[in-house]
């Protein structure tokens, strides 16, 4: 199965620019609601993910001080674990997917040229992979 089926585009996914302000990349996380987001380069390609605990860490390691407007002067590429949220490429296997749904919410999805493309969620295929062996069991039991 190829997994461009569970692929959820970018352009209906939340993501951030590397060069988005710290303050950008909080006020855009809350708006969406979501605890991570992909951040790309200027160029399209995937650079890592931000989470909820890389802001935590940011404000936390910066001091006293949590006046969202001082944030203006940091950038999102400089606060991202780039270890953490690795991508799959277009042509991945569901096999594949699996491996990295089971640590990941979601997985980002890259072309050949590490160009982001979209995300497939974790949530997705779980679904996917329910529905597939519901068929393969209402199968069985009509065979039978």
């Amino acid at each position: 199965m190829n997994i461009i089926f569970l692929l959820k585009p970018k352009s209906v996914v939340a993501h951030l620019s590397a060069k988005s302000s710290i303050r950008q990349g909080l006020e855009k996380m809350r708006y969406h609601g979501y605890k991570a987001l992909p951040v790309i380069d200027e160029l399209g390609c995937y650079v890592g993910c931000v989470t909820e605990g890389d802001f935590l860490w940011y404000l936390v390691d910066r001091g006293s001080s949590t006046d969202i407007k001082e944030c203006e002067d940091a950038r999102v590429i400089d606060i991202i674990n780039k270890e953490r949220t690795r991508p799959v490429k277009i042509n991945a296997t569901i096999d594949e997917l699996l491996e990295i749904a089971v640590e990941q919410n979601f997985a980002p999805v890259v072309d050949d040229r590490g160009v982001f493309v979209g995300i497939v969620t974790r949530s997705d295929v779980i679904k996917y992979l329910a529905r597939d062996n519901t068929t393969q069991s209402v199968g069985a039991h009509v065979i039978a």
